[in-house]
């Protein structure tokens, strides 16, 4: 027919090596991050309830991984400690032998090309489960902070490659860049969680970290999921006071965001697909709602479209085989 338009978008979309030809987005195993939970004791392989296929796991079995994400060309592991001990001022996480320093130290032996990331913040190891030490009933900003830097610089001396504060606390960047280039670690990079909104998609993390409050919530230093300007203002303050790489998180509730991010920021731009996301996917599929790889690669690559250059992800293993 004269008047049908000879442009037909069908054309390319008619094999699977047309498809592959024309794909505009594209993803490796160095733009993913693996998560892991490393605990005190020997041979420990736990699985988390709420996250099938993620286990919390001793040091030695933590090398097993990292030299697993290494032959797969990942682009590091990020380190979350489960101590043995918690007080009032998380003292296990500043601690040149805590349970972190202990597996930086270990995988970097076995595994030193690997980049690995060390978590910056007390939630895990405090026994009030919050993420920085408590004043009067409310998480402390400034005394808070004073302990990032600590922590930073502990994680620099045990050998990791690049940190990552998680806490949301004021002015934590500035002050975590000043300690470590006090110490001697001018070389060590700052991910920054620059706009971590409080979730509900954190629930699984929570489990798996042993870091859920024991009072109140994590609303008055985390950010509101509404506040999409906010957001960007948190994300300006920590590219103004050093931050190298900036995270949002998390990410399928936060895919606008990450798109602005990318458009305004020139760091950069790294998002988490956090517990909650991974698990319902997991989830929906045990019970056959959904294909798990389909959605595994749908929401991933939704990610990536959006604009971030790093994805977070406990998929990370699983992709980057298939990848």
């Amino acid at each position: 027919m004269s008047s049908f338009p000879i442009r037909r978008m069908r054309r390319l979309r008619r094999t699977p090596a047309l498809r592959r030809l024309v794909q505009e987005t594209h993803l490796v195993p160095s733009q993913l991050v693996w998560p892991l939970f490393v605990a005190h004791g020997e041979g420990v392989r736990r699985e988390v309830n709420l996250l099938p296929g993620v286990f919390q796991t001793s040091v030695d079995e933590a090398v097993q991984d990292a030299e697993r994400a290494r032959r797969l060309g990942l682009g590091g592991v990020i380190l979350f400690g489960l101590p043995a001990a918690k007080d009032g001022t998380g003292s296990e996480a500043h601690d040149e032998q805590g349970i972190v320093q202990q597996a930086i130290r270990a995988i970097k032996r076995a595994a030193p090309d690997l980049l690995v990331l060390g978590d910056v913040c007390l939630c895990e190891y405090t026994d009030h489960g919050h993420c920085g030490v408590i004043v009067d009933g409310e998480v402390d900003n400034d005394s808070t902070v004073y302990l990032l830097g600590k922590i930073a610089v502990i994680q620099a001396r045990a050998g990791v490659d690049v940190v990552a504060p998680s806490d949301m606390m004021d002015g934590r960047v500035a002050a975590i860049r000043k300690a470590l280039d006090a110490a001697g670690f001018a070389r060590v990079p700052i991910m920054s969680y620059a706009a971590k909104m409080a979730s509900a998609f954190y629930g699984p993390f929570r489990e798996a970290a042993g870091s859920t409050p024991q009072f109140g919530d994590r609303q008055a230093y985390q950010m509101q999921g509404t506040n999409a300007d906010e957001a960007m203002k948190e994300i300006r303050l920590d590219v103004e006071e050093g931050a190298d790489i900036v995270l949002v998180k998390p990410a399928l509730p936060c895919l606008d965001l990450i798109r602005r991010a990318k458009e305004e920021f020139g760091a950069p731009l790294a998002a988490f697909q956090v517990s909650g996301e991974y698990a319902m996917i997991k989830a929906a599929a045990a019970r056959g709602m959904v294909d798990e790889a389909t959605a595994m690669w749908e929401t991933v690559y939704a990610i990536r479209r959006a604009g971030a250059d790093i994805i977070l992800s406990y998929f990370a293993p699983t992709l980057a085989e298939s990848l």
